[in-house]
């Protein structure tokens, strides 16, 4: 998620509207909403004394409002974070072991993540088990998604085959 869609979905989640954000950070009254306007739709891109009074106003880490960099805990939190917000993942507690699991009251987000993490689990436990190397399970997730839809591709003309044979 870009900064201006961090900022709006946090505005939004706080009920606040454009103007009133803008008049907080001590825009004009003329002008408070068309500048918000333009730093959530991402044509202008607030600098970083703006990021913080922002996330002031919001009552959140700046950490929060920018593009998260996951070479960093802090980033990779706030990557989390926006994971749970957008797709419904959750932190949870599995045979005292800590996860992230998706949300199943999330019906069709569930479905579509379910489907997209299936193959990685797939791959990740063959790789476990000594079927593919370390090199070809770094392969599979290197070209994804273009390796697991030539993986589909085998898997049709496979079962293709045995129909027809």
């Amino acid at each position: 998620m870009a900064i201006g869609e961090r900022i709006r979905f946090i505005r939004n989640l706080r009920g606040m509207t454009q103007k009133f954000l803008g008049l907080r950070v001590g825009f004009s009254e003329r002008t408070a909403d068309i500048r918000m306007a333009q730093y959530e739709s991402g044509s202008r891109t607030p600098k970083a004394d703006l990021v913080e009074q922002l996330a002031d106003a919001l009552d959140v880490s700046s950490e929060a409002l920018n593009v998260p960099n996951i070479d960093s805990y802090t980033g990779l939190m706030h990557t989390l974070f926006a994971l749970e917000d957008l797709y419904g993942f959750k932190i949870d507690r599995l045979d005292d072991e800590i996860c992230i699991r998706i949300n199943r009251q999330n019906g069709s987000t569930f479905a579509k993540m379910t489907g997209l993490l299936e193959p990685w689990e797939e791959m990740a436990q063959k790789y476990r088990n000594g079927e593919i190397s370390r090199e070809e399970y770094d392969q599979w997730r290197y070209r994804y998604p273009k390796s697991e839809a030539e993986r589909n591709e085998v898997t049709r003309k496979a079962l293709k085959e045995e129909n027809n044979g």
